[in-house]
């Protein structure tokens, strides 16, 4: 499957010490060289660059690797296709607009025989679940709170609902944005680290590159990584809980969601224990 990559920041940051860690996973490290994507948000619009070519060999990916573009909410993805061809359409992020802002969408996972009644305002361009799955998370967004913008904090607690009905299906980690904040969910594998004041060394896994943050930020900045496989080997990174969202804004993590099912799992302890039910077909 794939793996995703996300930062969130109090400050506009440039991605390019983790994104030169992350992209070596797409031939050389690991084996998602089926494509990969990057956003960089500025405010309510954002550059979206794909490739359906590998991340290791991509010019594209060369540029962002080199080119510090600073924002506060980035999203980016590699892939090991499971679904839908190698091809531009199905290379993630993939982008939508919504309440007059541009939002992002990344997924990990496989989802089975994952086919919603969609409402036609958001219509895959490819044939991934993954499009699939945001078109459909963006559809609930728009019943549930029609064509006025909500809080975050309520589009957050939809997200919590809607997301582990999506999960029913198969594996379902993913990173969302629209430029405010950036929403993540997992139901397998994510990690994530909050870099903060006072700032230290950080040294990559995947590639023999070292950075002392001390020496290139500010008191201010914060910066929140989100990974599928932590990217550095002398930092202390978190891994999600099964079926855990959390919401980051301002490069640090300021809401936590388990699911009822999953947290039930969790006290129990008992791994064998999965979702009980299966959605309706919305």
């Amino acid at each position: 499957m794939c793996q995703l990559l996300g930062m969130n920041c109090a400050t506009p940051t440039d991605i390019t010490f983790s994104f030169r860690g992350f992209s070596q996973r797409a031939g050389i490290t690991s084996d998602h060289s089926d494509g990969f994507g990057i956003a960089f948000f500025e405010d309510k619009a954002c550059r979206l660059f794909v490739d359906n070519q590998s991340a290791v060999v991509s010019p594209i990916a060369e540029l962002v690797r080199n080119y510090p573009i600073k924002s506060r909410n980035v999203i980016a993805h590699i892939r090991k296709a499971t679904q839908g061809k190698i091809t531009l359409e199905n290379s993630h992020p993939f982008i939508r607009e919504l309440w007059g802002r541009q939002w992002i969408f990344a997924h990990n996972g496989d989802l089975h025989d994952f086919n919603p009644r969609l409402s036609g305002k958001f219509i895959p361009v490819g044939n991934t679940d993954s499009e699939r799955s945001f078109c459909f998370l963006l559809d609930q967004l728009v019943v549930k709170f029609g064509y006025q913008e909500p809080r975050i904090e309520d589009i957050f607690q939809v997200l919590e609902e809607i997301s582990p009905r999506v999960a029913e299906y198969g594996t379902f980690n993913f990173c969302l944005s629209n430029g405010q904040a950036l929403f993540s969910y997992a139901t397998t594998k994510l990690h994530w680290i909050v870099r903060e004041y006072p700032f230290k060394q950080a040294r990559l896994i995947d590639i023999d590159v070292e950075v002392d943050f001390s020496d290139v930020t500010t008191p201010e900045d914060r910066v929140a990584v989100i990974t599928t496989e932590p990217l550095t080997d002398n930092e202390e990174w978190t891994a999600y809980q099964p079926g855990e969202m959390i919401l980051f804004q301002y490069g640090q993590p300021i809401k936590h969601a388990l699911t009822h099912v999953e947290r039930l799992v969790r006290e129990a302890k008992d791994p064998t224990l999965k979702r009980v039910t299966r959605a309706d077909q919305y």
